[in-house]
């Protein structure tokens, strides 16, 4: 990456030859402001090839599947990526834009991703102690996990793709994208940071999900980059001298090793090593009867699921294919009516409190359990310090609930039953001991008068 006053490499793998679809010249164009040395060499850009892969409805956020099933519309992931060349000593992006133009006009984003931690991917911490100093990119440590059913194809086509998911992540003392033209044939991805301070890395990689027209075989259109640059007095934008075509046929669906995308859920009682042996073999009675009552009265017979008992908590993971929007929406309602009805009558120290936890992800059934990052995910947030302190400081209250930001984006924001957006407040999950940092909400349930 770059230093205060010149670009330094990247700690991201080049695109390899059989990656790209073209080398492009940066030329100046517009005013610039020169210095009084030679003229400005055009700066060599490399275009990836984009990978296209296809998403099915089911897999689509709820609110695109919506639309999917009302437009008769088919959608496709899309990566895209582009590396700069290092400038001479002393000078440095200042930022740089990728734009996408669609050939077909009735083709749109539907989705843009700014990074892939919006797309629903996370990643291993990286160099958390600066090891280049404060002034250069922390990057992840390794390979990202799924953490959505788009996050999970993408994981799958990106195999022929090494590094390509590294890219998409989010680095440390770099901007963030500022993404353009959801719903629109021509869009794209800019990296600028207004107060001039953060550095606009070489290496570059972007996410969109495509509505395409019924039919589609191929997906064809141009690319174009642009970047400013300073250096001294030096100050110039410049821009790719043609645009890049491309024309790419899709390929079949991509294997996610036989596991899938599914909802998981955590529950955990509050106070129940205190309780003597008794009293905690009604409240494991009381926590089976209830969760079974609440995924019931989301539409989730018990026949679909196989919980996992832990004593003063129990594990779920929900069936493939289920309405998140429909299902998370009356899970809450049940699990607030049905814990309101338990506790009536009973004296405080009796009354069930519960911590629940959602998360999505890739995972499946193994020898001893289910596996996959959202399985651990979900324990994370479940026992973390902003659900805890959220129903010590209630007594009243009979539950609280902690989600990720990728599963609120994708179905609380976009609802229009309890619980609304409007319930949750965001948190952040900090575990260093666990090595795990994760943005989510919290929702805090009725007490006994709600």
């Amino acid at each position: 990456m770059t230093g205060p006053d010149d670009q330094r490499e990247d700690a991201v793998d080049e695109l390899r030859e059989a990656d790209l679809l073209a080398h492009g010249e940066l030329v100046p164009t517009g005013d610039r402001t020169p210095d009084g040395g030679p003229a400005t060499a055009p700066i060599p850009v490399r275009c990836g090839r984009p990978l296209l892969y296809p998403v099915p409805v089911r897999d689509l956020p709820v609110y695109l599947r919506r639309r999917a099933e009302a437009t008769g519309g088919s959608y496709v992931g899309a990566l895209f990526a582009f590396d700069l060349d290092a400038l001479p000593r002393g000078q440095r992006y200042t930022a740089a834009c990728f734009e996408v133009t669609l050939a077909d006009v009735r083709a749109l984003a539907a989705r843009l991703d700014g990074d892939g931690g919006a797309l629903g991917l996370t990643y291993p911490a990286g160099d958390a102690g600066g090891a280049l100093g404060p002034t250069y990119p922390t990057y992840p440590a390794g390979e990202a996990e799924p953490a959505s059913a788009t996050a999970a194809h993408v994981v799958a086509a990106t195999r022929t793709r090494p590094g390509w998911l590294r890219r998409l992540a989010s680095r440390a003392a770099t901007p963030r994208a500022h993404v353009f033209g959801i719903h629109r044939h021509e869009f794209g991805w800019t990296y600028e940071d207004p107060r001039g301070e953060l550095l606009v890395p070489r290496a570059h990689g972007m996410h969109a999900l495509l509505e395409l027209p019924a039919g589609t075989t191929r997906v064809a259109g141009t690319l174009d980059v642009r970047v400013r640059v300073a250096g001294g007095r030096e100050r110039y934008s410049a821009g790719l001298r043609e645009s890049v075509r491309f024309d790419e046929t899709l390929s079949p669906g991509c294997p996610v090793d036989g596991a899938a995308v599914r909802l998981c859920m955590a529950a955990d009682v509050s106070g129940y090593s205190r309780r003597s042996t008794a009293a905690a073999e009604q409240v494991q009675r009381d926590l089976v009867a209830l969760l079974s009552l609440a995924r019931r009265a989301a539409g989730v017979s018990d026949s679909d699921v196989t919980p996992q008992p832990q004593g003063d908590g129990q594990f779920t993971v929900l069936p493939v294919g289920i309405d998140e929007a429909v299902v998370i929406s009356r899970l809450v309602r049940g699990l607030e009516r049905h814990l309101r009805e338990l506790n009536a009558g009973r004296e405080p120290a009796d009354r069930l409190r519960l911590r629940v936890a959602l998360h999505r992800g890739l995972v499946k059934a193994a020898a001893n359990g289910w596996v996959g990052v959202a399985a651990v995910a979900v324990h994370r947030i479940l026992d973390s310090p902003p659900l805890r302190e959220a129903l010590a400081a209630r007594p009243a209250v009979d539950f609280v609930l902690g989600l990720p930001d990728v599963l609120f984006q994708d179905v609380i924001a976009h609802a229009t039953r309890p619980p609304l957006p409007a319930d949750f407040a965001p948190v952040t999950v900090d575990l260093p001991a666990k090595d795990f940092v994760e943005h989510g909400w919290l929702y805090v349930g009725p007490g006994e008068t709600g």
